[in-house]
């Protein structure tokens, strides 16, 4: 496991998080960078990356 893959899971999960409930289409954008930057530490890690929408709540 990486450190440079666990910093950035850990920010995609923030960024996900703080935009996730925004009804505002920048928001919704910014959930999705979120979500991308998430799943990309995750995949240089050897996780499977997170296939729900943002914001659903689902694992």
């Amino acid at each position: 496991m990486s450190v440079e893959g666990k910093i950035k899971e850990a920010a995609g999960y923030v960024k996900e998080e703080l935009n996730e409930h925004g009804k505002t289409p920048e928001a919704q954008q910014r959930a999705e960078e979120g979500r991308e930057l998430r799943n990309e530490g995750r995949i240089e890690d050897g996780k499977a990356p997170k296939t729900t929408e943002p914001g659903t709540g689902a694992k």
